[in-house]
């Protein structure tokens, strides 16, 4: 008997292909989440404001505009290659497996330097909820930090239907705890108002909160990441980066200016809790003790941010081993479909590092580094997509096996100009960060970005390392119907 051509692929291949479970509107929370707008807010308000005062606002826009058109970059590339590796299968499609694996080793620096920034504030706000003038140990911290870890992990090794349940969960009691806090942050303003007068306009420290700003306004690409799984791959992919990336910058365009203009700037600058802050100049105005559930939101926000980077590295790692970029283990499923070697590994190195942050002082220096670092990684991975939608557009775009097929061919002229406009904006923004982050951040930041990328180089020119055909994803729009296969 011959069998259905899905059920003959799955019983070839079952350990290649993710399943496909979700809809729009999973991918567009996906987004929202993922950029995790309290505990964006909460983490890099106070740092913004120490380098540019009042003028954060403008850092946020002038980054922002660079990253909403690559939410439309991200949403042609997804259009035309759904796929699990996203920056990197793009980056091997356009470039070739040299090229894409300098991409791939950007992508894992920018995701996985974003995850230990995450653990220990998601332990330091669960302490402060429970007892807001304890003095937790760092045995404390790295017990709770622990505990949300494996907080994390269960859902990821369910599968990615347990993943976005728990998710549109966390992000429905964040944004309506937002929602009230917002709406008392409105009514109170006539009181609490502060001058905003003596800020100086200094560009290097706009500069500086717009590389900040990029920690905040990325994640919306998830759904990127996420493609193989969408019921509608040729579809929806990308269209919810679109959502998350603008409505994120609604909430923080009505956060961040509502903080800076009701909160003294002395005690703001470089504060590491500026929601907290903020919320109690709002007491007055709220029920008794109420300034403190502010928590709540930035802990639900720091959570879902925590699995769902991970998220991202995972499946960006385990597509780099199906095509034997990296181990092969990286590149199978367990018998629910879950890139489950990888999630194991991301979270235990993680968890590691946590460990030496928080017990080591000596390495304290290194890592502080390394995760201030996370942004310029971030916007590095940024330039190269735009490099890749550019030269996709302009060289092979009425090549592809969309477009073979119709009589009248067609060109993304703005969309060229968009990503070839991004590239050399963040490149300059890049260069500006490397020129000032000696002075402002530490020596020593240069010296270990030079080396970085010069082992991901090395890595991208070695001989030895042997990859597969690049892996593509064959799709219909019925979840039943679909597989991956090897081809050119």
């Amino acid at each position: 008997m011959t069998l259905p051509v899905n059920l003959e692929s799955q019983s070839r291949k079952p350990s290649r292909r993710l399943r496909q479970t979700f809809s729009l509107f999973d991918l567009s929370s996906l987004s929202i989440s993922s950029v995790a707008p309290a505990f964006s807010i909460s983490a890099t308000t106070g740092v913004m404001v120490g380098y540019s005062g009042v003028y954060s606002i403008l850092g946020i826009l002038l980054l922002a505009l660079p990253f909403l058109i690559s939410s439309y970059t991200f949403r042609v590339l997804n259009r035309h290659f759904p796929h699990a590796g996203a920056s990197y299968h793009w980056s091997r499609r356009v470039f070739g497996p040299r090229v894409a694996r300098f991409q791939g080793w950007i992508l894992i620096l920018a995701y996985f330097s974003s995850i230990p920034p995450i653990l220990v504030p998601a332990a330091q706000y669960t302490l402060a909820l429970i007892d807001p003038s304890a003095n937790p140990s760092s045995w404390l911290e790295f017990l709770v930090g622990s505990f949300w870890m494996t907080f994390a992990i269960v859902p990821l090794l369910q599968g990615a239907r347990p993943t976005a349940r728990i998710t549109q969960i966390f992000f429905v009691i964040e944004i309506i705890f937002l929602s009230v806090f917002a709406v008392f942050g409105i009514l109170a303003f006539p009181h609490i108002h502060v001058p905003v007068g003596g800020y100086g306009f200094h560009p290097g420290g706009i500069l500086l909160t717009m590389i900040v700003a990029s920690t905040i306004m990325d994640g919306w690409e998830i759904d990127s990441y996420a493609s193989e799984e969408s019921t509608q791959p040729d579809r929806d992919p990308g269209l919810g980066g679109i959502i998350g990336a603008i409505f994120a910058l609604v909430i923080y365009l009505i956060f961040v200016p509502l903080i800076l203009f009701e909160t003294p700037r002395h005690l703001l600058a470089n504060s590491t809790a500026p929601m907290v802050l903020w919320a109690q100049r709002l007491q007055p105005f709220m029920p008794p003790h109420a300034s403190v559930w502010i928590l709540v939101p930035i802990l639900a926000s720091t959570a879902g941010s925590l699995w769902l980077t991970a998220y991202i590295l995972i499946r960006g790692v385990f597509a780099m081993g199906r095509d034997g970029m990296i181990a092969k283990s990286f590149g199978k499923l367990n018998q629910r479909g879950i890139p489950a070697f990888a999630t194991w590994v991301i979270f235990i190195t993680a968890w590691a590092v946590m460990t030496l942050q928080l017990f080591v002082s000596s390495l304290s220096v290194f890592f502080n580094i390394l995760l201030s670092a996370a942004g310029f990684f971030l916007i590095f991975e940024f330039v190269l997509d735009n490099i890749t939608s550019l030269v996709f557009l302009w060289r092979m775009h009425n090549r592809d096996d969309i477009h073979q097929s119709r009589v009248q061919r067609h060109t993304h002229g703005w969309m060229m100009v968009g990503s070839g406009f991004t590239a050399i904006y963040l490149v300059g923004l890049l260069i500006s960060f490397i020129a000032l982050s000696s002075r402002t951040i530490s020596p020593w930041v240069d010296p270990i970005l030079a080396l970085l990328l010069a082992l991901g180089l090395i890595y991208a020119i070695s001989s030895r390392i042997k990859t597969e055909k690049t892996s593509v994803f064959e799709y219909t729009t019925v979840e039943e119907t679909t597989d991956i296969v090897t081809g050119s």
